[in-house]
């Protein structure tokens, strides 16, 4: 289920939006130029099928806002020496606060994640998890977090093959506020 919690980004001690409501976090999320929608959710989804299963969405998203470019990526937990390295520089890359030049427009198909969204002298954090499709604006301030063992399947939205290059703010805000495992602890 989706959680949308927001904060004055001056920290996490007071609460101003709780929210678990799929409407109420697109109208929230709205008022920012976010868009966030609802998909089915599909059993067996992989990043090998996604495209397929989701072909209709998929083509309604290329069509409507333009993108060239569109792939699946996948992430399942394993105690692969190998793969606790890749998750956690996967992790670490998006950590960080960034922006990007271009529109992040991500489907959950599987599993979950935290977009923050630091607009309007808030922090904006939103679980999106199987159903979920969050499109962030491009150049909208912002960080990801995908757990410290990120079980995802999701679908990439692109306008140019460069994909998103993040425009890193050099702010220390992410460490200020809950992670993912906090968040999915917690709730």
């Amino acid at each position: 289920m989706t959680l949308l919690t927001v904060w004055p980004d001056t920290g996490p001690g007071t609460v101003l939006v709780r929210t678990s409501d799929p409407a109420e976090v697109a109208e929230e999320l709205g008022r920012l130029g976010v868009r966030y929608e609802q998909w089915p959710v599909l059993p067996g989804v992989t990043a090998r099928n996604a495209l397929e299963a989701y072909a209709a969405q998929v083509e309604r998203v290329t069509g409507t806002e333009g993108y060239v470019l569109v792939d699946a990526m996948e992430m399942t937990p394993s105690d692969d020496p190998g793969w606790v390295a890749k998750a956690g520089e996967a992790r670490a890359k998006f950590l960080a606060e960034h922006t990007h030049d271009d529109d992040e427009d991500r489907f959950f198909a599987r599993g979950s994640g935290v977009f923050y969204l630091h607009l309007r002298g808030r922090v904006h954090a939103v679980l999106c998890e199987a159903g979920d499709l969050l499109s962030v604006p491009a150049n909208t301030t912002h960080w990801f977090d995908m757990g410290t063992r990120p079980d995802y399947v999701s679908i990439r939205f692109f306008h140019d093959d460069d994909g998103w290059v993040g425009n890193f703010t050099g702010s220390p805000i992410a460490r200020s506020f809950p992670t993912f495992d906090a968040i999915t602890a917690g709730r």
